[in-house]
């Protein structure tokens, strides 16, 4: 799967150890809008899907993930890989911690219908609800996400695979 980007905050210098933990998110385009997780608690937008459990593949997590959090329904043979985002920085919680992820995406199809959503304790906090949105709106919402508990490397990178999905004409 080709490289999309890294980000590497170049923070971990006294970093002793690693945490890894990789995700595969669906792209999933209709009518020139794209399939978005919005969080109505901290008003931001990420790809449907997360991470992957132990012994799972990519794709199997990201259409576990993609039905668990949008009610959507991927269709397997759609599944195309589309690429992925290195990350790496010390970890917010243990400055000790070097937090290391790879963000897998794929382009996909899901079955119209949309089933009920089978959400996590912070996931129900957070209110994620499914929305398929104008890409800018997006860029923009997350670019300006004034509080939340998480990275705003998180933000950053649902933006900036939106633009390259622009750019090379899949969300023109």
């Amino acid at each position: 799967m080709r490289l999309l980007f890294e980000m590497d905050k170049q923070d971990y210098e006294n970093c002793t150890h690693s945490f890894v933990r990789n995700s595969a998110r669906s792209i999933i385009i209709s009518n020139k809008k794209i399939a978005m997780i919005h969080s109505m608690k901290y008003d931001y937008y990420k790809f449907p899907g997360g991470g992957i459990e132990s012994g799972e593949d990519p794709i199997t997590a990201m259409i576990r993930e993609t039905r668990e959090e949008a009610g959507l329904v991927v269709k397997f043979e759609t599944v195309k890989e589309y690429g992925y985002v290195h990350r790496i920085q010390r970890s917010d919680k243990d400055a000790t911690e070097c937090f290391v992820q790879d963000n897998y995406y794929y382009l996909c199809e899901a079955e119209k219908e949309i089933v009920a959503q089978c959400l996590d304790n912070y996931e129900s906090k957070e209110n994620y609800v499914l929305e398929f949105v104008d890409p800018q709106i997006v860029i923009t919402k997350n670019r300006n996400v004034i509080s939340s508990p998480y990275s705003p490397m998180m933000f950053e990178r649902e933006a900036r695979v939106i633009e390259l999905l622009v750019s090379e004409g899949l969300l023109d």
